[in-house]
């Protein structure tokens, strides 16, 4: 599985949220300390494996307490619309787009935002047909499904990229007129990288004010990719070295500092584990070692090919 960007480890989303589900009685019993918080506290039970995203967890909250007023309101005859919660996710690769929209498909169908909470992944080429009016078609089909739940659109700059007479144009009109008639059955989040994804919106200006939630996924500190790089460590079932910790460590704080545009953060890191791992393994072949804590521990000279490397991509 692809190592998520955030998550704790791979697979811990479903985890998660099925044990917050199973929790919700508790921390919504009237003994609960605090029973006012006790949605907000559901949240943070989904969203505690992932490192930082602070600024995503308020919104989350405030979209909930909005659902949770506006009931109020509704059981007392008071007016209470819809939200609209199209989202642009802007990042460099590897900082935890595509975690994050999965999990808020699931989330929002648990805070009955969303009737179903499906995921639907999409890219160009799910939208864009080969003859006029194809992609009109498919692009309507394909929201179609997603009623309900999340369409999520990588790299969603490339529908621009062929111009005026490119049919990608088609295909953002088309999703803006489905977002017009559907704007509160699904949630279509548009994601790509920070300086593409402003181009995108500067070509396409009517189209940014659709999206009301426009999240920076920022590039991970060294430490916060330390941390990633402990989790995928363990979950391979393998233990750092001090002394390899502290080379890791070092390195990613030289990483960090000389990265530039489309950097891939957690992507960098899975890259440098599977080839310490590697190194570790072709080490140990060769050794009459075998014992348990040879073979779990990654020691410092299995990052040596690290010091070599100059393309953070």
């Amino acid at each position: 599985m692809y190592p998520q960007a955030k998550a704790a480890r791979p697979g811990t989303i479903n985890i998660v949220l099925n044990e917050a589900k199973g929790k919700a009685d508790a921390v919504n019993s009237p003994s609960a300390k605090g029973k006012h918080m006790a949605p907000f506290r559901k949240i943070d039970q989904y969203f505690n494996p992932i490192i930082g995203m602070q600024e995503l967890k308020v919104r989350v909250k405030e979209i909930y307490a909005q659902v949770l007023i506006a009931q109020k309101r509704k059981d007392l005859g008071l007016k209470s619309n819809g939200q609209v919660l199209h989202m642009i996710f802007k990042g460099n690769p590897g900082t935890g787009k595509t975690t994050i929209a999965r999990m808020v498909a699931t989330l929002f169908q648990e805070m009955e935002v969303l009737e179903k909470g499906h995921f639907i992944e999409a890219d160009r080429s799910d939208l864009v047909g080969e003859y006029i009016g194809h992609t009109a078609q498919k692009t309507k089909d394909l929201i179609k499904k997603a009623i309900g739940g999340v369409l999520f659109i990588d790299e969603a700059y490339s529908l621009a990229r062929g111009g005026d007479k490119d049919f990608g144009k088609e295909a953002i009109d088309t999703i803006v007129k489905c977002m017009e008639d559907h704007h509160d059955e699904l949630v279509i989040i548009l994601a790509g990288y920070p300086y593409e994804m402003e181009d995108f919106l500067n070509i396409n200006p009517g189209l940014a004010s659709r999206f009301p939630i426009q999240l920076e996924f920022d590039d991970y500190s060294a430490i916060e990719l330390s941390a990633i790089a402990d989790v995928m460590v363990q979950d391979r079932d393998y233990a750092l070295s001090p002394q390899a910790s502290k080379k890791l460590y070092e390195h990613l704080v030289a990483v960090c500092y000389q990265s530039q545009h489309n950097f891939s953060n957690a992507r960098y890191v899975r890259n440098v584990i599977e080839e310490a791992i590697r190194k570790h393994a072709y080490r140990v072949a060769g050794s009459s070692d075998h014992a348990r804590a040879t073979l779990i521990t990654l020691e410092a000279e299995d990052f040596q090919q690290i010091n070599e490397k100059t393309n953070y991509h």
